[in-house]
């Protein structure tokens, strides 16, 4: 029996955060493309999934697709695709080398993890709306990363 186009969405989703095998998450997110022409992707549970996939994909297109999946499952009101909004948003302006505005990407430059240039005019009010912690955490978050990593 084939899988629906819905159920295959969670699994991709579930395996892309579970696996950091670089050949396999770009095929989930070749798989992903080819169900969002076929017309797979309807619900907002799909659309979130289909974000979840994109936002650890490679290219500037791949974070501007997955945006646009996370914003339209928050439309069908799927809650967890705020933070995938923010996270998506913030994947696509580092590829196009800008600050990120809600600081949700921890960054390794030189050997050091840190949130980059973040634009600081996002408020914390704002990026709580999207389920974001204020940059304050995400900052010590990146710090307790780096003396992780340091171990």
């Amino acid at each position: 029996m084939e899988e629906s186009f819905s159920i295959e969405l969670e699994r991709l989703a579930d395996e892309q955060l579970q696996d950091d095998d670089h050949a396999a998450r770009r095929i989930r997110c070749e798989r992903v493309c080819d169900i969002a022409v076929a017309g797979g992707i309807s619900s907002g549970a799909d659309y979130y999934y289909a974000a979840v996939v994109l936002l650890h994909g490679e290219t500037p297109e791949e974070f501007a697709t997955a945006l646009h999946f996370a914003r339209t499952a928050s439309h069908q009101h799927d809650p967890r695709a705020w933070s995938v909004v923010a996270a998506t948003w913030d994947r696509l302006l580092i590829a196009k080398r800008r600050p990120q505005r809600f600081g949700t990407q921890f960054i390794r430059v030189d050997g050091q993890w840190g949130l980059g240039p973040v634009d600081e005019q996002v408020s914390d009010a704002e990026r709580a709306f999207y389920g974001v912690p204020p940059l304050w955490v995400q900052r010590k978050s990146a710090a307790a990363l780096q003396r992780y990593d340091e171990r």
